[in-house]
């Protein structure tokens, strides 16, 4: 058994190619995960599709054919060239392949490193893939895992603490200025990604929002979008909001101003404008408005980019760690079935030969009982320092290639196995109960 992951993300794909390899529906991602399990070399899939990455999660008996009969599939779904497919693709296998996974549920592959939302997206992806039938045991396990490691490193560092982006970095500063921002006013200018990612980020703090632009239907369609509590206006209705909430966010693609002095009246309370865009929004010199420009989010987002990118490494050190637990605890798994299956062959063999010699009247039925216990006794004998060995090496690098060698000479099937000792193979190591 292997695992492998083959990515198409933000790191190698275009959002072109990405929007044609999309499995937006679950109808499209159960098709594509039926027609793939139809090969015999791929036991089990996950499917997860998000605006920056889709990939194909698996546990496979033969990896490079398994990844083949992968891209053949994903080229005719997509109508793009297979060749073109493999050339952008990251493919990892077993190691590498967990690694990954772990790397993506801690937000440490993201487009915006630390962010929390893929951990979610992943869980869904998995609850979706279980529930079809499309995964089990094996994929289980790295799922469980993946999770562990997820929330220890969300517990461990501050990754996912500092705002990272210009619109993230705007709200959090008007939270420090202002305190909660719950059940406070907000009007955001502009419906493009910069205001619609504000208007989020203040939803998520509680806030009222007010979303203004050039074209009410469109921004309507934003605001539907984003959170369906979201107000909307035009910008004809501007200079009143201005004038009526004390906290702003602009982000326009506007050349000019489009807030001036000529659109404010001067009021007792104080105001908290924000300028998110290049060129500016706002060119005001009223008193009691504060105007935080672009330069300064952009100082602070620098800032909390090189803070993350601390927290990364020692997340990445919290990865290594789980990855390397994770198959330390797979090969102790293995070594009990192992130990369980030899001993097994090793009495029916014994006790095939002394039935023979009960049937060919070489032993009477008296002595059955006391032949079959010291043959018995012997076996356990002869296997006890093999068996004490195998324990040794069960977190050794090299326990995979014994037990498997072990498994080719004693002719120890791993269903067999995954049948006959099920309770051992969902044994959660840190827990020691079954999950």
């Amino acid at each position: 058994m292997h695992y492998l992951v083959i990515s198409f993300s933000h790191k190698n794909t275009d959002l072109a190619t990405r929007e044609r390899l999309a499995l937006e529906t679950k109808e499209q991602r159960g098709a594509l995960a039926r027609r793939l399990l139809e090969s015999s070399q791929i036991d089990e899939l996950i499917l997860l599709s998000t605006c920056n990455r889709i990939e194909c999660i698996a546990s496979v008996t033969e990896p490079y054919g398994a990844s083949r009969t992968i891209f053949q599939a994903m080229a005719q779904y997509s109508g793009l060239d297979r060749e073109e497919l493999e050339g952008r693709a990251d493919v990892y296998e077993d190691h590498g392949a967990v690694h990954h996974i772990f790397s993506v549920a801690s937000g440490l592959d993201s487009l915006v490193v630390g962010e929390t939302q893929i951990a979610g997206q992943l869980k869904e992806a998995y609850r979706e893939a279980f529930e079809a039938g499309f995964c089990a045991q094996k994929l289980g396990r790295v799922m469980h895992y993946a999770f562990k490691c997820q929330a220890q490193v969300r517990t461990a560092t501050q990754i996912s603490k500092n705002p990272v982006s210009i619109a993230s970095a705007a709200v959090a500063m008007a939270e420090d200025l202002l305190g909660e921002l719950k059940g406070r006013w907000a009007i955001v200018v502009g419906a493009g990604e910069m205001g619609s990612l504000a208007a989020k980020h203040l939803v998520a703090r509680g806030a009222h929002v007010v979303l203004v632009g050039r074209s009410l239907t469109r921004v309507q369609e934003r605001a539907r979008e984003i959170d369906p509590t979201i107000h909307t206006a035009s910008m004809d209705d501007l200079p009143t909001l201005l004038n009526r909430y004390p906290l702003l966010f602009s982000a326009t693609s506007s050349p000019s101003p489009i807030i001036t002095d000529a659109m404010v009246e001067p009021l007792a309370m104080e105001r908290l404008w924000f300028d998110m865009a290049l060129p500016r929004d706002i060119d005001v010199h009223v008193d009691g408005i504060r105007v935080v420009a672009i330069d300064d989010l952009k100082a602070i987002v620098e800032k909390n980019m090189a803070l993350r990118e601390e927290q990364a490494r020692e997340a990445y050190k919290i990865v290594g760690h789980y990855v390397e637990e994770f198959f330390h605890w797979l090969q102790s798994l293995e070594i009990e079935p192992l130990i369980k299956g030899i001993r097994a062959k090793a009495k029916e063999a014994a006790l095939m030969e002394l039935e023979r010699a009960r049937k060919k009247g070489f032993i009477d039925e008296a002595s059955y009982q006391r032949v079959e216990k010291l043959l018995h006794n012997a076996f356990n004998r002869f296997l006890h320092t093999p068996t004490q060995r195998l324990r040794e090496i069960a977190n050794e690098p090299h326990a995979d290639t014994i037990v498997e060698a072990i498994k080719f000479f004693f002719d120890i099937q791993e269903d067999v196995q995954l049948n006959r000792y099920k309770c051992e193979y969902y044994m959660d190591p840190r827990s020691k109960r079954e999950v």
